[in-house]
């Protein structure tokens, strides 16, 4: 999935780095045993904050809205509304918050586009772009100007936020379908191994929403672009992450990337900026196959697999703290020595005692 565009973002690759924080984690293994996965999620977080004692600080969880169209060709159950989804995590009759909660992250519902108001309040952003998009069956979702300005809201709002930890997922009815659709365009994936949710999935609901799906592909089969496919077939809470991910990335936060929704945001911010992968660690709160494909397109997997079936956002939560104790190991371990990053002189090369360098800077 990952093109090979001029980047906008900087690539968090530094080889005198990497060195430095392998000898420091091999310490932490000679010490404590052998750490499994937690060392290259270490390294990872290391090397996209450039620093050999990353801190985490001030994680944001922000829950991108909206209604789509197609919607009403997918018939839905009639309980089931994207407001109703909205309220039970502003209401607390959901695990999402209270999860959060409990792990120290702040959680922000951005209404993106819904088709009903949300009263401001606390916990709420709004930056609805309009009530709802158009049915991708019948035309495109979106316009052009709409996903500029969604993709300017998202940066606009992670710009704002405090921290430097965003997680991001989405809600709405039809999201999951919608977000199917542009992956499926931009890499010529089957939409069956999209859509498919799993053995419960009922035969006629997967057979019905791969007849709306294709008919939407095929109304609007000379779409190539990305961005144009986002526009045909996607949502404004997708476009509203795009953004957030680019400047997330820009400014060397971690990104935690929970369901299809947040994948689809993801492929599209790759082809604006490649980059931005490099910032990004995956999470779920689904068993979904068709997110097991979307992570196989990234050559990736979700960080804890603990049989989920919930709202997008949940995995974020049970997830940080793994995160954080990754972290850890390179900022809270005492440790007597810190190493340099290598240089060229082989003299260097060693670890020097009285160092402690929160920040390698390239030259």
């Amino acid at each position: 999935m990952r093109p090979d565009s001029t980047p906008l973002i900087p690539p968090t690759a530094h080889p005198a780095l990497e060195e430095a924080l392998q000898f420091k984690l091999r310490r932490r293994v000679s010490t404590a045993g052998h750490l499994g996965e937690l060392l290259p999620l270490a390294m990872r977080i290391g090397l996209l904050q450039h620093a050999l004692r990353p801190r985490l600080r001030q994680p944001q969880l922000l829950l991108f809205v909206g209604d789509h169209g197609i919607a009403v060709d997918l018939n839905p159950p009639q309980h089931l509304s994207t407001t109703s989804m909205v309220h039970d995590v502003l209401e607390n009759r959901v695990p999402l918050p209270l999860f959060a909660h409990q792990q120290g992250l702040s959680v922000s519902v951005v209404d993106a586009g819904l088709a009903t108001p949300l009263p401001i309040g606390p916990g709420v952003i709004s930056r609805k772009i309009a009530h709802g998009t158009r049915n991708s069956r019948l035309t495109a979702a979106m316009s052009l100007d709409q996903v500029n300005s969604a993709i300017r809201a998202g940066m606009e709002i992670a710009q704002a936020l405090p921290g430097n930890v965003l997680g991001c997922a989405a809600i709405g009815v039809g999201a999951r379908e919608s977000a199917a659709l542009v992956i499926a365009r931009v890499t010529g994936r089957p939409l069956h191994d999209l859509v498919y949710a799993g053995p419960k999935m009922r035969r006629e609901e997967l057979e019905h929403t791969l007849a709306v799906l294709q008919t939407a592909l095929n109304r609007h089969g000379t779409i190539e672009d990305p961005v144009q496919a986002l526009a045909t077939f996607g949502g404004f809470e997708m476009a509203m992450m795009v953004g957030a991910m680019l400047k997330a990335a820009e400014q060397r936060h971690l990104i935690l990337v929970d369901g299809l929704p947040a994948c689809a945001a993801l492929l599209i911010a790759t082809h604006i900026a490649g980059p931005v992968i490099d910032y990004c660690l995956f999470c779920r709160s689904t068993d979904h196959h068709g997110l097991d494909t979307a992570l196989a397109g990234f050559e990736s997997t979700a960080l804890l697999a603990l049989g989920l079936e919930s709202l997008d956002g949940t995995g974020i939560t049970l997830s940080w703290p793994l995160v954080r104790a990754a972290a850890a190991l390179l900022t809270e371990v005492v440790d007597t020595v810190e190493p340099l990053p290598p240089s060229d002189e082989p003299e260097q090369t060693t670890p020097s005692a009285d160092i402690d360098q929160d920040c390698i800077r390239t030259p």
